[in-house]
């Protein structure tokens, strides 16, 4: 596997969804982020392993609150960064990327990429340093995925040929990249919806899309051209870069594999 040769900040995504979250309420906790998998808090499991890359020179939380970031880390605290969340995912963003320099490379994630591991940072990292893009986005083939996990429910986007799904890895390599924010704001609500996400770039877009020639490497060179950003895809070849813990059925899933792995 190719390793980045660059240091990059990571930021991780850990606010509440709110005191109705469903997966907080079924589990019996204040943020999503503080469900165990595997006998660890989510988010611990994530700065765990960013912390032991050697790519990573920094590690930000954006969280409600820092109290909150100390109980899910304990002793992992050490110099981790406390950002304060604000309205959403994307604002949240915005805010933490002001407090990291210009041209930096920032590696954004979500506090329940529960399966994240060196390898998947190793992959994304150096393939992003090949891309000429200013924003990176990971994503995992369909077949990737159900060759490993057939019975998994996974929510597919479908551009032509091309089935992929998110992997919650992104790379903002340039100062550029922060213009797909304010458009990831707007889109936000529609992410599980693939005409309406498909629908926000356009007439151009949805005829694509509806004729089945809209394949992945033309959504993004679309994208680009609608936001004014160079964004580019990285394919990663692990299913396990796709699996996140959105529902109780996610977790025990991620168990399984974390069972099975021991």
């Amino acid at each position: 596997m190719p390793q980045p040769t660059e240091k990059w900040h990571a930021l991780v995504l850990a606010a509440s969804r709110g005191p109705n979250d469903p997966m907080a309420k079924h589990y019996g906790v204040s943020h999503k982020c503080l469900i165990e998998v595997g006998g660890e808090k989510m988010l611990a499991r994530v700065v765990k392993v960013l912390a032991a890359h050697p790519s990573i020179q920094s590690i930000r939380v954006s969280i409600e609150d820092e109290a909150a970031l100390n109980y899910a880390l304990g002793d992992l605290r050490g110099d981790v960064i406390f950002e304060r969340s604000t309205t959403s995912a994307p604002a949240s963003v915005m805010q933490a990327l002001d407090h990291i320099d210009d041209g930096a490379k920032v590696l954004v994630t979500t506090a329940d990429h529960a399966l994240l591991d060196a390898d998947m940072l190793d992959c994304f990292m150096s393939k992003a340093e090949q891309s000429d893009g200013d924003l990176n986005v990971g994503l995992a083939r369909d077949s990737v995925i159900l060759k490993a996990y057939p019975h998994a429910k996974r929510t597919f986007l479908k551009f032509g040929a091309d089935r992929v799904s998110g992997c919650n890895l992104f790379a903002f390599k340039t100062p550029n990249a922060v213009k797909v924010l304010a458009f990831w704001q707007q889109i936000e609500k529609n992410r599980k919806n693939p005409f309406k996400l498909v629908a926000a770039f356009g007439f151009k877009a949805i005829f694509s899309y509806l004729t089945s020639s809209l394949n992945l490497e033309k959504a993004f060179a679309l994208a680009s051209g609608r936001i004014g950003v160079v964004a580019k895809p990285v394919l990663m070849p692990f299913a396990n870069a796709a699996i996140d813990v959105d529902k109780p059925e996610d977790k025990d899933l991620v168990e399984e594999i974390l069972a099975r792995d021991i």
